[in-house]
């Protein structure tokens, strides 16, 4: 099995795109931090069957990148330790038929240290992930509004286990005029419910047992919102009680933009999104579903 052409550098990057651009293809741009697991290889797999065939210039390029953003980490976060597995991740790459990995060292996407000209995510960068993990999301719309200006793809593809950078990202390229179709691919689940993550390495059997509320507490909460947002929270909160050990920092129910709920009884079938996270052991762990509230006529 052929693997996927590697680029380091920009002009890597430029000359691996440049047979697929001559030939006027889509290029589809999957960003990633690596630590790949089978979340980021349906998000790709996807992304190859909207393509068409691996190896032919016409038919697009699949480009995947691999960088952990030191942008988005905060003081006492897990930057260093975050898992780095770039050979097992080129498997993944192949498996799935990427085209081109793009694996830039931080003086590659950031020259000079850090750049003085950001992209601030506004007051929705300041809820949720944003108000536990200040300059977060500032840190994640700049790398991927760089990788947008490097690749130049014509469709993002991003999953909704993080949902609310999929929304930030959705209204980045909106806002700034990016031309960069943002497509949301479905959280993928481990057997036992537990959302996928790069993060999951780091519990141990009994934490990963607790971390298992979690998905939980989000159907609990899918199965009650007929009757209501405040059913659905209640139902949430009582799977959480439950179990001991999970230290809640947030569960929030929203609309799917993640504004907030109107005051008062919503209409039947109002689309929303219920948001949990919290840490397990030393592991933060973020996670959502859609819900539908109220009773259809």
């Amino acid at each position: 099995m052929s693997g996927p052409a590697v680029a380091r550098t920009r002009a890597e990057l430029a000359g691996l795109l440049a047979e697929h651009r001559a030939a006027g293809a889509p290029v589809v741009l999957v960003p990633t931090m690596g630590a790949l697991h089978d979340g980021h290889a349906s998000l790709m797999r996807s992304a190859r069957e909207s393509l068409g065939p691996v190896g032919s210039p016409a038919a697009g390029a699949l480009v995947v990148s691999i960088f952990v953003n030191p942008l988005q980490f905060g003081a006492g976060e897990d930057l260093d330790r975050y898992p780095r597995t770039l050979e097992a991740d080129l498997e993944i790459c192949a498996a799935a038929g990427v085209d081109v990995v793009f694996a830039p060292s931080v003086e590659e996407v950031y020259p000079g240290g850090p750049p003085q000209v950001v992209v601030e995510p506004g007051p929705l960068g300041d809820v949720l992930e944003g108000r536990t993990r200040p300059g977060h999301y500032r840190g994640v719309l700049t790398v991927v509004a760089k990788l947008f200006g490097l690749v130049r793809p014509d469709v993002g593809v991003f999953g909704q286990k993080d949902y609310q950078q999929l929304v930030l990202i959705r209204r980045m390229s909106t806002d700034l005029c990016l031309g960069v179709e943002v497509v949301g691919g479905e959280t993928r689940r481990d057997d036992d419910g537990l959302a996928m993550s790069s993060r999951n390495i780091y519990l141990d059997a009994d934490e990963r047992t607790r971390a298992l509320v979690l998905s939980r507490a989000l159907h609990a909460a899918q199965a009650a919102a007929a009757d209501g947002a405040e059913a659905a929270l209640a139902a949430a909160r009582e799977e959480l009680a439950a179990v001991d050990g999970v230290d809640l920092d947030y569960l929030a129910l929203t609309l799917p933009d993640l504004t907030a709920l109107p005051e008062g009884p919503v209409a039947p079938g109002t689309q929303a999104r219920i948001l949990i996270a919290a840490k397990v052991g030393t592991t933060r762990l973020i996670d959502n579903l859609p819900v539908v509230l109220g009773r259809s006529a």
